[in-house]
């Protein structure tokens, strides 16, 4: 289990090992990604339906029961996989400092939760199993 913290060492010892910079997503950046450029609420479209993701109630074999390995769904027009449900992803926000933001739902939430535009604000040291984290690169 990681918390955000977590997540920005292991970006920052990432970052030292493989000479490149990488980092968090802002909440921005995370949500153009996820959406693929769609305007839907979901990047396959506005409906969810059985194995689309994997979230609470959604009809998958890991629904409500755990993740998923990482590729069970098919993956968003940028080629980006589980971009919603699975695990909430760590964001990095410009707001408040003692706050920290999780996006994109996740296997034991509701499949109206697991929309690129969901968020929820949690304490930066908050860590629980249905939480992780996606780098970006900067080039």
């Amino acid at each position: 289990m990681f918390d955000k913290n977590d997540a920005i060492a292991y970006a920052e010892w990432f970052s030292d090992k493989t000479a490149q910079t990488y980092r968090l997503p802002t909440e921005v950046e995370w949500e153009y990604a996820a959406r693929s450029g769609t305007e839907t609420e979901y990047p396959w479209g506005n409906e969810t339906g059985k194995n689309l993701a994997n979230c609470g109630w959604c009809g998958s074999e890991w629904s409500n029961k755990r993740t998923a390995p990482v590729g069970s769904f098919s993956a968003n027009a940028f080629g980006l996989y589980d971009t919603v449900g699975n695990v909430w992803e760590w964001a990095s926000s410009t707001g408040n400092k003692k706050d920290a933001v999780v996006r994109g739902g996740a296997w034991n939430f509701a499949s109206s939760l697991a929309r690129a535009s969901t968020r929820l604000i949690l304490a930066p040291d908050f860590r629980a199993n249905y939480i992780g984290f996606r780098l970006m690169s900067e080039r």
